[in-house]
């Protein structure tokens, strides 16, 4: 390709039209007309050789290589946007630029309401895109340039990122309520002897939080006996609460998801079952003063909206005697279907 030879404007236009997913909207955007859109589409096509995105209902949808070019796109258009701005102070107040945060369910859940309430007030032009752990792995991380920041558990950063702690958090697991063992706190000996539902976030793979929990679990002799893999702690829960398995996730998640599920919390039998969360970003964005009022705003809604790790609860007067026999009978042929009984 000879790139003075092409015309940068159609790259503008397929810009658009990848983040619109319409050529009307795109156009819009733009303050062009719809044919004149189809027309520098036309042209880049003939010239890199790809029909770049094809009609599918009613949008367009990028073909494999137009979704290749998608973060290098809007990496280069946002390095144009800010060598243009440049000296210009940053106005949060006027900017009408996206900025992007990665995160899992469990902080789209427990975390979005109170960023997306500070991002309102405080940046209320500009627009906020929320991604997941899968987007972010598949857009090639924080150095592709297609997110700005991630939420992720605290772990050793790799050259060239930057981190900012938001908060600590502690986990329990869930069980469909009226499960034998929602009857005590739970023990060892039980734990070993259910199976288990893991939570597979990153593109079908274990992440960071995941082993982690899973090297706490082993320090103090507690194993898994994985029943089924989901890629949420979402879909975890409601497998739970129609089922006689068990899973794991922060108590804070659980205790929302408690509400809308028959689901019964239950205390880990090991100490201290608990870990960091903080705010990730690339170097790529650290000295930019539009992410880094972004960061701020992300990192206040967070820690005020988050309450410190919870205690564990006692629940004295309770008993598990037969527990672990009453789990194994009720998964006895690897059931896994039974859901759980109305309250009376």
């Amino acid at each position: 390709m000879n790139l003075p030879a092409l015309d940068l404007n159609l790259l503008l236009v397929l810009h658009a039209v990848l983040e619109e997913r319409s050529a009307a909207r795109a156009a819009r955007r733009l303050h062009v007309t719809p044919s004149a859109v189809s027309n520098s589409l036309a042209r880049l096509r003939a010239q890199l050789g790809d029909p770049l995105v094809v009609r599918s209902g009613r949008g367009l949808v990028a073909t494999p290589r137009a979704q290749q070019m998608i973060p290098r796109l809007r990496a280069a258009f946002g390095e144009i946007a800010g060598a243009i701005e440049g000296d210009r102070a940053f106005d949060p107040m006027a900017t009408s630029r996206a900025f992007a945060i990665a995160c899992s369910d469990l902080d789209q859940i427990c975390s979005l309401p109170a960023i997306a309430r500070a991002f309102a007030a405080k940046m209320p032009r500009a627009v906020l895109r929320v991604a997941s752990v899968d987007h972010l792995e598949a857009a090639g991380g924080l150095a592709g340039g297609d997110i700005d920041a991630a939420i992720a558990p605290a772990h050793p950063l790799p050259p060239g990122h930057h981190a900012a702690d938001l908060y600590e958090q502690d986990s329990v697991f869930v069980v469909r309520r009226g499960h034998p063992c929602a009857r005590g706190r739970m023990t060892r000996e039980v734990f070993n002897a259910m199976r288990h539902i893991d939570i597979h976030v990153a593109l079908g793979r274990g992440g960071i939080g995941n082993r982690a929990a899973r090297e706490q679990l082993a320090a103090h002799g507690l194993r898994r006996e994985i029943a089924m893999t989901v890629p949420s702690f979402s879909a975890a829960a409601v497998a739970a609460a129609n089922t006689d398995l068990i899973a794991g996730m922060p108590r804070r998640l659980a205790e929302a998801l408690a509400r809308l599920a028959p689901l019964a919390i239950i205390e880990p039998p090991l100490p201290g079952f608990s870990s960091k969360i903080q705010l990730v970003w690339h170097e790529r964005t650290h000295e930019d003063e539009g992410a880094r009022c972004f960061r701020e705003v992300v990192i206040s809604a967070v820690r005020e909206a988050t309450p410190p790790p919870a205690r564990p609860r006692t629940q004295a007067g309770r008993s598990q005697k037969g527990a672990v026999s009453r789990a194994r009978r009720e998964q006895d042929g690897g059931k896994m279907g039974r859901r759980a009984k109305p309250a009376s």
